[in-house]
């Protein structure tokens, strides 16, 4: 069940959604997680009441205020070889979907423990 946090810089709803499609669908094709397990966050800031910040030169990438950022919490267990591909995937797939420059892609990772979650009720459901 990973829970993904999507922010971007003056997105319309349809410009969310294609981005929140296309991390989902990296998922499934980088990862594999199920195809319905989809739980996301998805905020767009204006620049007045809501900002992103960011260095737009930072580890020689060039970015601009077409940035996107997305922070994905998962239990551990990926390889570090799916770890690389999600990051390609997602970069292709938001090109894709939502014109976002590979560039504008930045990628956050946060693994966890089954103890970590739970999907309600006040259960942690993966602990058996």
């Amino acid at each position: 069940m990973p829970l993904v946090r999507i922010d971007a810089l003056h997105a319309d709803k349809d410009r969310l959604e294609a981005i929140g499609r296309a991390v989902h669908e990296a998922m499934v094709d980088a990862i594999g997680i199920p195809a319905d397990d989809v739980f996301q966050v998805l905020t767009s800031h204006d620049g007045v009441r809501s900002m992103i910040r960011y260095d737009s030169g930072y580890l020689g990438v060039p970015r601009d205020d077409g940035i996107v950022f997305i922070s994905i919490t998962f239990r551990s267990g990926r390889t570090t070889e799916q770890k690389v591909a999600l990051y390609k995937r997602i970069a292709e797939l938001a090109e894709q979907h939502a014109g976002v420059e590979p560039r504008n892609v930045l990628v956050n990772l946060v693994e966890n423990q089954s103890a970590d979650w739970s999907a309600g009720n006040g259960v942690a459901q993966y602990l058996g």
